[in-house]
């Protein structure tokens, strides 16, 4: 009897150890350990991080960048997101992104636009040109799952993630931040979207950007609004812990299909010090 008991503990014990290997057996997309809210407010992931430039000279349709990958290559392959900086503004706008998101588990391409006046349309064929350099020309290539891709952009670069999502229905995720866009109807997109909006923003007024962005986009989507308290339109030019851990758990959720970063996102967090308003589809995949 003794025998039969120690046995099933045993047993019993192997399955909880084989749980998290079973867990991530299931979704191959799964990069890191359980996130918590301390892990997502970090300002460091998991991941060491390495980087490599890319000349404006080897590039073609943008103006070149900067590209961050986790070092290991003993997880497979990552999603990916090009970020563009806003009107007027350089990569180094929107730097601080890089390993940041990089250290979570994603290969992240900065990078400069052609001409620092482009328009949202232009920016958004520039991040289409950066992620098909990313997957197709860039040294990374082989880290990087061009299967699972998306797009972020500040201000003018917002808008241009919009169009990108528009363009290519193949992306996984698009996050625009403080967008600038004329167009303020965005039926078309099926590209789960996040909404980024700031609550002192007197370019891109949330009224006439980033409110209409969000409530034009499908009500069948996977999406939200997130509006910053106590931000302005440039907020999003410098490390900022709450665009970093939505982006995050965005990205995760719907890059990797990573449904741990589920809690974050649902039920839709509620107004605090650095959040106004947010607004949200949940449960999310549904």
């Amino acid at each position: 009897m003794k025998r039969h008991l120690a046995a099933a503990a045993a047993l019993s014990s192997l399955a909880f150890l084989a749980a998290p290997a079973a867990d991530a057996a299931d979704n191959p997309y799964q990069r890191g350990p359980a996130p918590t809210v301390a892990s997502i407010e970090a300002a460091r992931g998991s991941y060491a991080v390495s980087q490599t430039s890319v000349s404006s000279l080897v590039a073609t349709g943008f103006g070149g960048g900067t590209i961050y990958y986790p070092t290991t290559t003993s997880d497979g392959t990552f999603g990916a997101v090009v970020i563009s900086p806003g009107y007027t503004a350089y990569e180094s706008s929107i730097a601080w992104l890089g390993p940041r998101l990089a250290s979570q588990g994603f290969v992240v391409f900065t990078i400069d636009t052609l001409t620092t006046l482009d328009q949202p349309d232009s920016r958004g064929r520039q991040l289409l040109a950066a992620l098909d350099h990313l997957t197709q020309r860039s040294s990374v290539r082989a880290r990087v799952d061009a299967s699972r891709l998306g797009v972020m952009g500040h201000s003018m670069g917002g808008g241009g993630t919009l169009e990108a999502a528009k363009s290519r229905p193949s992306l996984k995720a698009a996050i625009p931040l403080t967008g600038w866009n004329t167009d303020k109807s965005w039926p078309e997109i099926s590209t789960p979207t996040l909404v980024v909006g700031a609550d002192g923003d007197t370019v891109a007024p949330v009224a006439t950007h980033s409110e209409p962005f969000y409530e034009s986009l499908p009500a069948s989507l996977d999406k939200a609004y997130l509006e910053l308290n106590g931000a302005t339109h440039f907020t999003p030019n410098s490390s900022n812990t709450t665009i970093a851990k939505y982006s995050i758990s965005w990205l995760k959720r719907f890059i990797d299909d990573d449904t741990r970063y589920d809690q974050f996102l649902c039920p839709v967090p509620r107004p605090s010090l650095t959040i106004e308003e947010y607004r949200g589809t949940c449960p999310l995949g549904s």
